[in-house]
């Protein structure tokens, strides 16, 4: 095998320094692919004959082009669930789409490409992203590199076991609850979720999830996050959020002390774990030993409502979205057609009348209030991530719930979400850390700095106020600059029996 085991940088500045070619590293890529997705799982679609055509195209003008866009001639991988290439599957991980193929292009992709980057095809992705794990019934289960008893999370799970496993040097995500942040702390990657409003955004949707779900990617160096995160940016004045651009050209050593408030706590009330809890104290001293002033505290909000009212926007969603799809097969659906959770969610969503939805939204527009108010007195805020490291297959299932979910259209409202919230808690005590930045707009970014007791990554979580991923980066920056980030390759070390 002939794995990336740098970033993305690198293998473009081979290029540009005419050490490599762009059909090179495209075919290693597609070699990685066929070598370690048997076992992994992280690839659901290859597009090899467009790869490869792209990457002669590139090489072929290398030449006559001024100036090189900065990712020129690097292989990636796109999330099989809202990044759409035209006339490429888009099958969200459903049987229920398999062959469903995209008639646009999403602006988000467009500038992937002229960035220069080449797809090599779609990463694995839990049903529909409804879940913080991959382990869809149609694509089957993500399965970590280092540990393959265990799952990459989700929803850009399979983005995060193949950036890991080195079949990529980056690999596009979207995070819409923490579906960058937790695949990151489960494989020891960079996850950056920028602001709402920062990254492009349409045509086929400009406001997933009302503003929860943003475009981005999985990294391997601050480097790569920064130079993306300049790329991807867009003042969109039609887009229902937008920011201004970054003013910054580049990231500037941090020439202060910063002030960043902590906790040890969960959020939404759940016990937190001693790994976890042991994952900030030693952060925490880390920082302070950097010159920063660490103080406890944490923001007086109501996570525990938001996480109900999370569901149910969610739920919304879904019901939308599978109405659309009913008009376009000309039928109804049935619970044959989605796995029981997203059954679950759609006919949640059908119950929930419209003038809870702008109750809800108007919650949420005061919750982001109470949570900028907080950040104006702290340059950053460090909580943890998750409450372990990457889970075992079916640590979370819901089997015992089945005969519940198979009524649920005949549940009312109230009855559905207290069914959706107890199938959900063994997931979101463990994973409820991230989804409040979402809502709020924030950016946040889980870091590799430390592994649990047994060797297993887990990441460190920050988050600042809107617009500050500037802060953010700087931070990482110092700590990659002191050797404290730890992206490494981690080989694939589990016999071929070992795949459940």
């Amino acid at each position: 095998m002939n794995l990336f085991t740098k970033d993305a940088t690198y293998y473009a500045n081979l290029i540009k320094q005419n050490k490599a070619t762009s059909v090179e590293l495209v075919k290693r890529a597609l070699a990685n692919i066929e070598s370690l997705n048997p076992m992994l799982n992280a690839v659901t679609h290859v597009q090899k004959e467009y790869a490869l055509k792209r990457a002669q195209v590139l090489d072929e003008n290398k030449d006559k082009l001024h100036t090189l866009p900065p990712f020129y001639g690097v292989p990636t991988l796109l999330k099989d669930v809202g990044q759409q290439q035209a006339g490429f599957p888009a099958t969200s991980g459903s049987q229920l789409l398999h062959q469903n193929i995209a008639e646009t292009t999403d602006y988000f992709v467009e500038r992937i490409i002229e960035a220069g980057f080449i797809i090599v095809g779609r990463s694995n992705v839990p049903e529909f992203a409804f879940k913080g794990i991959s382990d869809s019934t149609y694509t089957g289960l993500v399965r970590t590199p280092f540990d393959l008893t265990r799952n990459a999370g989700g929803s850009s799970g399979g983005a995060a076991a193949a950036l890991k496993a080195g079949i990529v040097p980056i690999a596009m995500a979207s995070d819409g609850g923490g579906s960058i942040r937790l695949p990151a702390s489960f494989s020891g990657l960079i996850g950056l979720k920028p602001s709402r409003g920062r990254i492009i955004v349409g045509p086929s949707g400009y406001r997933r999830g009302h503003g929860n779900a943003v475009d981005f990617a999985l990294t391997r160096s601050v480097r790569d996050t920064w130079t993306l995160l300049k790329t991807l940016e867009a003042d969109q004045v039609e887009a229902p959020f937008n920011l201004p651009l970054l003013s910054e050209d580049r990231l500037q050593p941090i020439d202060q002390p910063l002030k960043i408030a902590f906790s040890y706590t969960s959020p939404i009330g759940a016990t937190v774990s001693k790994t976890s809890k042991d994952n900030i104290t030693k952060t925490v001293r880390l920082l302070e030993a950097l010159g920063h002033e660490l103080i406890e505290i944490s923001p007086n909000t109501d996570d525990e409502k938001l996480l109900r009212t999370y569901y149910k926007v969610t739920s919304i969603g879904a019901a939308e979205m599978f109405h659309k799809i009913e008009d376009s097969l000309g039928r109804r659906l049935t619970m044959q057609d989605m796995e029981p959770m997203t059954w679950v969610m759609y006919k949640a969503g059908e119950k929930i009348p419209a003038y809870e939805l702008s109750s809800i939204l108007n919650f949420w527009d005061q919750y982001t209030v109470q949570r900028e108010k907080f950040m104006a007195n702290y340059d950053l805020a460090l909580t943890p991530i998750t409450d372990g490291p990457a889970p075992k297959h079916e640590q979370f299932g819901y089997s015992t719930y089945e005969q519940e979910m198979e009524q649920a259209e005949h549940l009312s409202e109230q009855a559905i979400e207290e069914l959706i919230m107890r199938i959900y808690k063994k997931g979101h005590d463990y994973m409820g850390y991230a989804f409040s930045q979402n809502i709020a707009g924030q950016p946040a970014i889980s870091l590799p700095l430390f592994m649990t007791s047994d060797g297993y990554p887990i990441g460190t979580h920050f988050w600042a106020g809107k617009g500050k991923e500037y802060r953010l980066l700087q931070l990482a920056q110092q700590l990659e600059e002191a050797g404290y980030l730890q992206t490494d390759i981690e080989r694939l070390d589990k016999p071929a029996e070992n795949h459940n």
